[in-house]
């Protein structure tokens, strides 16, 4: 099980992004840089936008009807497409499949949602043909799969999606989306910076908060290297250009590292939020990032 679910995060992490993607994002931050690109709606729309974020996903049919409010215009949702579930012996399985609706953009919202349903059919599939192979009741195993919204705004839709499994002990990854919900594009990392340098400086941001956090804490256990210790062959250098990521409520950038990439596995997923300022000189634009 660990070795398919090992196969399919690295095949997410390699779908192709089009240089054009990120050239195109660029290309219309730089546009937009000083001024918002926030569509200013009717007075009274924000308080039907925050009644939206808060029960949109809650409730499908809300979401539907509120579609037909024309004082909030085009909005994207994300409902519960399928769920896979399985009770057998010692072994369960429960897999919500999202998918993302009202997009104008069919054909960004044709993938992500065909990307979805793959994933999570494959996850599934192999559940099931190892439960096949093994003696249920020999033991207990558990699988779960789901999908959070980090941030749903007029602005940014960042959505995460998750794999739990637990035989005597939990093992977890997540994998992240980020959609600019106006222009109705994919937010890659790369294409929030006006070169590589990011790369770099977030780095460097991350180790100092790996350092500055186990000093302040014992139970914390990051492999990063610190002046006057042993050299660590396995210690963090730099994330990946394509590192996982997502915006939060406050619109930082956060960056995250499944089990075992930075640090124990007993430490879970970490997240490292990344000051804004420390940004401020690399990024496009501040239609995204504050």
């Amino acid at each position: 099980m660990d070795k398919k679910l090992e196969e399919l995060k690295k095949e997410y992490h390699h779908i192709p992004v089009p240089d054009e993607l990120d050239f195109v994002v660029r290309q219309a931050l730089k546009q937009n840089k000083g001024r918002s690109v926030v569509r200013r709606s009717a007075i009274g729309a924000a308080a039907a936008v925050l009644l939206f974020v808060g029960s949109v996903n809650a409730s499908p049919a809300l979401a539907r009807a509120m579609e037909q409010i024309p004082v909030l215009g085009q909005v994207v949702n994300v409902v519960t497409f399928t769920s896979y579930k399985l009770e057998e012996g010692g072994y369960s399985a429960n897999i919500e499949v999202p998918s993302l609706e009202n997009m104008n953009n069919k054909e960004l919202q044709a993938s992500l949602n065909s990307k979805y349903i793959e994933e999570s059919k494959a996850l599934y599939e192999q559940f099931v043909a190892e439960t096949r192979l093994q003696d249920v009741e020999g033991g207990h195993f558990s699988l779960e799969s789901g999908y959070e919204i980090k941030t749903n705004n007029e602005q940014i839709l960042s959505l995460a999606r998750y794999v739990v499994e637990t035989a005597g002990s939990a093992a977890e990854s997540y994998q992240f989306d980020t959609i600019d919900k106006q222009n109705e594009w994919l937010i890659t990392l790369p294409s929030l910076f006006k070169n590589d340098d990011y790369i770099a400086i977030i780095s460097d941001n991350i180790k100092q908060q790996m350092i500055s956090q186990m000093e302040q804490d014992d139970s914390l256990v990051y492999w990063v290297e610190q002046k006057g210790e042993e050299v660590m062959s396995d210690a963090f250098q730099q994330i990946a250009a394509d590192q996982s990521f997502y915006i939060n409520v406050q619109q930082q950038l956060v960056i995250v590292f499944n089990e075992y990439e930075v640090a124990p596995g007993y430490m879970g997923i970490v997240e490292f939020t990344i000051p804004s300022q420390v940004l401020a000189d690399v990024l496009v634009s501040d239609v995204y990032i504050k």
